[in-house]
């Protein structure tokens, strides 16, 4: 053997390099971390993969996900490393850990947990606290080896309440001396190397108490010095969860369409790339195309102004693992009380426990606490639930529905949907699609997707642990939208990849990836595209404290490679932890 010339050649692959542009077969050589040639590599290497028959794609960037607690105790940042993901973005919707004034811990713990329905007996048993100002919280991250990259958004609520204490908390209006504060933090983390900055308007995020997120109804004077302390920082994004219908409280919110309205004149008035997040409601099932128009017409005018939009149905998974519809039966609570979760899934199979089940009323709710009621109002809607068939389908028919299945057997509905939980050994998933499903297909989302204005994101990665796992979705848009879809109209390959590579690394300003070309990171996954797949999601008890969350595995993934290692072989962790923060 000659001299070894490069660390990895990725030989015959079909390469499709996140530009959209039209696939090709050639080599790519990568040496210490970059791609150094594409297109027949002559030499030798450390390693070579034969990908003749197989898809080379740069890595996956995901902007919108929810690790700000995980990164502390977990160096994989799993579901999403194994979807072929080697960036991340934490610090969405407004809520994260830094900064935080010492003794304020547990409120940014029970923020969190409602908010992103992290357990938060996890979040207070994995997160070690080294740090009080963002600038230490990235310095903490930075300290750390991961499996992938990870950037970071300042968030506006942790900003709020250490700014303002209780009355940040209770959504006081800021002081003018408060303000300044917060756009000075703002700026700090900027400089420090935040990639910009994200709020929550919607009434829908609220903590694990009861209250809205801090900053839900910030008046334009302080978000306008927010964003002014993050041009003169360095630019960067500025991130929307936003109203969608007006509130009739005393603090009434803003619909949809007046909150873009300021967001399109601070995106004129700026430099700042502002995104907000969009989905279709039952209650405007039109709105999000008005919102697509508006964005578009901003950016025709200069300003940066685009949506982040969902590859399939938001809503959640609903088993024995999480939420379902006899949370509040006596003979439920009895045993999910004291039972590991593989003896209570045994349990709930028995013949005697599921008659006592059934004959049960639901115990009295609690509007106090979040979800507490959700059992019995699930049970009320089966015929919005879906089973999810045996390919893990996210665009069932009605026919597929827990109701018409239950019809076509002569079965009680409630009944049918005990014995559907007890499928798959006490494992299975049963699909309840609340937003982006109004018509009961996915064509709405194909026309998000594939608007000029719009960025794919919200897989919402490391949040929503109990309901779902959509950090699957960088596979889906493979698998579904590329290669399966059979209800409607795909997008090509060549667009599944960009609108995860080279769209998303523009978003956050990341020019070294998303492209398989000499001199980008090698950032690369090799993937069998043909026996690409999802898996059901499994309930593991894997999080600290013995917290629960769903876990979705694929498999084709045959590398991925961060840096300029390989960090997954065949879906199996390799141990390499090559990521890194990411400062902007």
């Amino acid at each position: 053997m000659g001299a070894l010339v490069y660390d990895i050649i990725i030989r015959g692959g079909t390469i499709v390099d996140g530009t959209g542009a039209p696939q090709r077969t050639a080599d790519v050589a990568v040496k210490d971390g970059l791609i150094v040639e594409v297109g027949t590599v002559v030499g030798e290497a450390r390693e070579e993969i034969d990908a003749a028959g197989l898809l080379v794609t740069p890595g996956f960037v995901d902007i919108h996900t929810h690790y700000d607690g995980q990164v502390s105790w977990d160096s994989l940042l799993e579901p999403s490393s194994a979807h072929g993901v080697t960036t991340v973005v934490v610090g969405n919707c407004g809520v994260g850990f830094a900064p935080v004034r010492p003794g304020q811990e547990k409120w940014l713990v029970q923020l969190m947990e409602g908010v992103e329905d992290i357990p938060g007996t996890a979040l207070h048993e994995g997160i070690e606290w080294k740090w009080e100002t963002f600038p230490e919280y990235l310095d903490a991250i930075d300290s750390r080896d991961y499996a992938v990259d990870v950037a970071a958004y300042v968030p506006h609520g942790a900003v709020r309440g250490y700014v303002m204490g209780e009355r940040g908390a209770r959504n006081e209006p800021a002081t003018a001396d408060d303000v300044a504060e917060m756009a000075s933090i703002v700026a700090e983390a900027r400089r420090a190397g935040a990639v910009g900055f994200s709020t929550s308007r919607t009434m829908g995020h609220r903590a694990r108490d009861g209250e809205p997120v801090p900053g839900t109804f910030a008046d334009m004077d302080e978000l306008r010095a927010i964003a002014d302390a993050l041009v003169a920082a360095g630019g960067g994004i500025f991130e929307v969860a936003p109203e969608v219908l007006p509130s009739g409280g005393e603090q009434p919110t803003m619909g949809l369409m007046e909150e873009l309205e300021w967001m399109g004149r601070l995106a004129l008035e700026t430099d700042l790339r502002v995104t907000y997040l969009l989905l279709q409601y039952a209650t405007m099932p039109d709105t999000w195309r008005e919102a697509l128009d508006y964005s578009a017409r901003i950016l025709a005018e200069g300003g940066w102004l685009r949506p982040q939009v969902a590859a399939r149905p938001f809503g959640m998974m609903i088993g024995w693992a999480g939420y379902h519809f006899f949370m509040k039966r006596p003979t439920y609570q009895a045993l999910a009380a004291h039972l590991p979760f593989e003896e209570l899934k045994r349990e709930l199979a028995k013949p005697e426990v599921k008659a006592a089940i059934l004959a049960e009323a639901d115990l009295a709710s609690d509007d106090r606490i979040q979800f507490d009621g959700l059992g019995p109002r699930l049970a009320m809607i089966l015929d919005h639930i879906y089973v999810m068939g045996d390919d893990v389908d996210y665009e069932p028919t009605r026919e597929m529905t827990v109701a018409a299945v239950a019809a076509a057997a002569g079965r009680e509905p409630l009944e049918m949907a005990y014995d559907l939980l007890n499928g798959n050994d006490g494992n299975a998933c049963l699909m309840f699609p609340t937003l982006n499903y109004v018509h009961g297909n996915h064509d709405v989302i194909h026309e998000m997707l594939t608007h000029p204005a719009a960025i794919n994101g919200l897989s919402d990665g490391g949040a929503h642990v109990r309901m779902i796992c959509d950090a699957s979705i960088p596979t889906y848009l493979l698998t579904h939208w590329a290669r399966d879809r059979v209800r409607g109209p795909r997008i090509s390959v060549e667009e599944a990849v960009r609108l995860q590579t080279s769209a998303t690394a523009e978003v956050i300003g990341l020019a070294d990836r998303g492209v398989i070309a000499p001199g980008r990171r090698a950032d690369i996954n090799v993937i069998d595209f043909e026996n690409l797949r999802i898996d059901f999601p499994t309930a593991v008890a894997d999080l600290p404290a013995g917290g629960t969350r769903l876990l979705q595995s694929a498999r084709g993934y045959i590398a991925t490679i961060v840096n300029g290692r390989i960090t997954r072989r065949h879906g199996v962790d390799t141990g390499e932890r090559p990521g890194r923060l990411v400062r902007a």
